[in-house]
């Protein structure tokens, strides 16, 4: 059903409140599933549909939910058998019972095979199920081993043989990634890897028997140093969730990749080489980092920045503000910047306005501004008085006193029990984003916050103005309970 949408127009600004549907319980097609015949005048729709729409259809649930449809009746007896993809989860079935259910597949080809599993006395069991994935040439393979008790389980060699897997996952933090024989992946072009260990030497055998690799994702994946993409001409993405941090970081080496995500990470990533990027999302988040030095941290994520000057679109989150702050306040200099589009998930608390300013005035192109804002962390706030404490630097002293409208580490703290949205604050932060660009054309502000009525009231009165003075289109968005967009132009 359609959304429900009321509209009001306040001092030429026009606000559009958009409320869920509500679902309605008297319908007669209310939550139907396959198992409904779907019939008019006694005539089943459904079962007359053709194999390969049936197969579509039961390729969209679970395999057991799709064995269950062999009781409808003879002509859904063997459907499920043929259906080219097969998702597994055998945290409640016995082994005997999936041999059982591979046994019975017949269809010559798995597009999709998803296995969800423990280890724990059942490692030859997967291998077969790996195995039976493999003889049958799935070009999607999913697997995911959710048990902590078995530690260092390594793929059969044949796992590292296949000539058909166009998508790769692998999650888990069982599973060591040594592969003994010649890697041979020559169709993969999608490989993500969670929770695995993964060393420098396996890493390089890996990306070499993966000619046709295109997007790659690393998450907490934490021992190797080092990841050389120079000999990937094909990839374009890379996205890296990291958690280590007391090896040092990780020096990235990608001429060819046009997207990078790097966020989590305790330490900033050294960039090499990424001369062909041209979007950028990155993060970092504090811990006990008192062995550092004082300038490794603000010092480093500049320099980051410095391999940046291609990109077009840039993402950065608070923490690295933050740093960039910090950064500002002691000298370092800044790099100019082509960005054309920019995001800020960012607080709106002084520590990242020093940050955000050099950054905006250091973007001279800049077209559009995306401001998200994110609730406050006592933790983040902690970690960051701690690292500030360490070093000798007193977290009142660092912030330029005419950003005193902007809350400080304690006045943040105070807020998240209240509201930490309020209108006069986010207008204020408008305004300071507004001074600091030249030829911004477009501002979208997603407020992660409780504002009332009134308080909405008195925001779009401000934004109006603020939009008008500046000639900037401007799109409020409210994340809550209803979801409200605004523009202004």
């Amino acid at each position: 059903m359609a959304m429900a949408e009321t509209s009001r127009r306040r001092n030429g600004a026009t606000a559009t409140v958009k409320f869920p549907s509500r679902r309605q319980s008297d319908s007669p097609n209310q939550d139907r599933t396959i198992g409904d015949s779907i019939s008019i005048e006694g005539f089943d729709f459904i079962s007359s549909l053709p194999d390969a729409i049936l197969h579509l259809i039961l390729s969209s649930i679970p395999t057991k939910s799709a064995i269950r449809t062999s009781v409808l009746s003879k002509r859904w007896r063997h459907v499920w058998c043929e259906t080219p993809s097969l998702s597994i989860d055998s945290h409640r079935v016995v082994a005997r019972s999936i041999n059982k259910t591979l046994a019975s597949f017949s269809a010559p080809k798995i597009a999709s095979f998803h296995l969800r599993t423990s280890l724990v006395n059942r490692i030859q069991p997967v291998d077969s199920w790996i195995e039976f994935a493999i003889s049958h040439d799935a070009e999607k393979l999913s697997l995911e081993f959710r048990d902590t008790r078995v530690r260092d389980y390594s793929f059969p060699d044949f796992f590292y043989t296949n000539s058909t897997v166009k998508q790769l996952l692998v999650d888990s933090g069982s599973v060591v990634m040594i592969p003994r024989c010649t890697v041979s992946w020559t169709s993969l072009k999608n490989l993500s890897l969670s929770y695995c260990k993964l060393s420098d030497e396996s890493l390089v055998k890996i990306l070499s028997g993966c000619p046709c690799l295109e997007s790659l994702e690393l998450l907490y994946c934490d021992e190797f140093r080092c990841l050389d993409l120079s000999q990937s001409p094909r990839l374009r993405r890379l996205e890296m969730d990291r958690s280590d941090w007391f090896l040092g970081p990780t020096e990235i080496v990608a001429p060819h990749i046009h997207s990078l995500r790097l966020r989590h990470s305790r330490l900033p990533c050294r960039l090499v080489d990424v001369s062909s990027l041209v979007e950028a999302n990155l993060n970092i988040y504090f811990s006990d980092l008192g062995t550092l030095t004082a300038d490794f941290l603000q010092g480093n994520v500049v320099k980051m920045l410095s391999k940046l000057q291609n990109v077009e679109k840039l993402t950065v989150g608070a923490t690295f503000l933050q740093m960039l702050s910090l950064a500002a306040l002691c000298g370092v200099r800044f790099p100019m910047l082509k960005v054309e589009s920019l995001t800020l998930e960012t607080m709106i608390v002084r520590s990242v306005i020093p940050g955000i300013t050099k950054l905006l005035q250091n973007s001279p192109g800049l077209r559009k501004l995306t401001i998200h804002t994110v609730k406050c962390s006592i933790i983040s706030e902690v970690h960051l008085n701690n690292y500030l404490r360490v070093h000798s630097l007193n977290q009142s002293q660092c912030w330029r006193s005419k950003d005193a409208v902007f809350p400080g580490s304690i006045e943040t703290i105070s807020m998240l029990v209240g509201k930490y949205a309020e209108s006069n604050l986010v207008a204020s932060f408008m305004e300071l984003l507004l001074r600091n660009t030249k030829s911004l054309e477009t501002m979208v502000v997603l407020v992660v916050g409780y504002l009332d009525a009134s308080g909405l009231d008195e925001l779009l009165a401000m934004a109006t103005t603020l939009s008008h003075n500046n000639n900037v289109f401007i799109l409020i968005k409210q994340s809550h309970v209803q979801n409200v967009s605004t523009t202004f132009s």
